[in-house]
């Protein structure tokens, strides 16, 4: 990180951390700003970091279905590697920095946001943070959250993802495809559409009444999209019709999906499908049919591969840069995290601290004056 980006973040640190802290610590006792975890070049993971991953962790393991008990439970156990995935975060984010991602991903973040606001019919950015900070969102804390995936995915998909995939020769794509020409038989897919009824706080003799008087009205001439529009209780994504779901590759459909359209033709409709949320109706907008003979497609066979190796392949990078990196973890949270971060001992001892020469207290504990 250059200097001057350096003494920014400390200044901001110092105006956000340590001032409040100081003007409460003159009102009698010792406060505790913040813990560091780990120091990661020049950045830092801290304690509020940490707690912030854990929380979203236990939401959603709650909202899976696990007590609230439970999921603190399973969520502590994980405790070293959430630490060490912050730990790779800061990585990333800082390589994002050193590529010159910064305009690119804001720009990306402006993009999704406006894009958010035209599905929504909001015509400004200021009406679209009104209508979140309504629903109970942060506007800014949801922009922040975008920047930090939005950076991660860049630097992974320039620096490993788009070499691997461009990576393979002609003789290298041919061998795999020979070996795998299962992989390359192109299956019959379907296009299909939908209309869900919830039941959620709803009689579900109601829910699958209408859900049969949906479906003798489609098959009755009533337009399936019009029906959708008036009726379905499922966002549309992507700027698509309420009705549309997709095309799916047959083999690819969930077992029931796939049991309630089996026997239906283009244009038709499926009878109400029970799942664990509501009622679905299907109509089947198209079929095409599969190709039992594999054919040779250079950017699939690229693509196959890739997908193969891809995991793999970003664990390694995120190990050179871990192996490259000045990581100094807390006394406390060393023992369990250092095994997982495999940092090759030799690379991590040569490295020098980068804040050796102007160390401060900007964070811990502001003593009683």
């Amino acid at each position: 990180m250059k200097s001057k980006s350096i003494i920014a973040a400390l200044l901001v640190l110092a105006a956000t951390l340590v001032l409040p802290a100081l003007a409460r610590a003159q009102e009698g006792e010792p406060v505790v700003v913040d813990e560091v975890i780990a120091q990661v070049n020049d950045g830092i993971v801290t304690l509020s970091q940490l707690k912030r991953e854990m929380k979203e962790r236990v939401e959603t393991l709650t909202h899976n279905g696990m007590t609230p008990q439970q999921a603190s439970a399973e969520v502590e156990k994980k405790k070293p590697e959430l630490i060490a995935i912050l730990i790779n975060e800061q990585l990333l984010l800082q390589k994002g920095k050193e590529l010159d991602f910064t305009q690119r991903v804001e720009d990306e973040v402006n993009k999704r946001m406006l894009q958010v606001a035209k599905e929504n019919g909001i015509n400004s950015i200021d009406k679209l943070d009104q209508a979140m900070r309504d629903a109970g969102i942060d506007p800014v804390s949801t922009r922040s959250t975008m920047r930090v995936e939005i950076m991660k995915q860049a630097v992974l998909e320039s620096e490993v993802d788009s070499k691997l995939f461009y990576g393979f020769t002609s003789d290298e794509l041919h061998k795999y495809f020979d070996a795998h020409k299962d992989k390359f038989i192109k299956p019959e897919s379907i296009d299909l559409s939908e209309i869900f009824l919830s039941l959620g706080g709803k009689p579900e003799a109601d829910v699958k009444a209408r859900a049969a008087e949906l479906v003798k009205q489609s098959r009755g001439g009533a337009d399936f999209c019009t029906l959708a529009a008036a009726y379905t209780e499922r966002p549309a994504t992507n700027g698509q019709k309420p009705c549309k779901i997709g095309l799916f590759a047959v083999p690819d459909l969930r077992p029931d999906i796939a049991g309630a359209v089996k026997d239906v033709k283009p244009g038709g409709v499926s009878d109400p499908l029970k799942t664990d949320e509501g009622y679905q109706i299907l109509k089947v907008e198209a079929r095409n049919a599969g190709n039992s003979a594999a054919s040779f497609v250079e950017n699939q066979v690229r693509g196959a591969i890739t997908e193969e190796r891809l995991p793999k392949e970003r664990e390694d990078y995120l190990q050179g840069l871990r192996n490259d990196a000045y990581v100094k973890i807390a006394d406390t949270y060393r023992p369990s995290v250092e095994p997982l971060l495999k940092i090759v001992p030799p690379a991590a001892a040569t490295k020098r601290d980068p804040k050796q020469k102007s160390k401060g207290k900007i964070l811990g504990i502001i003593p009683k004056p």
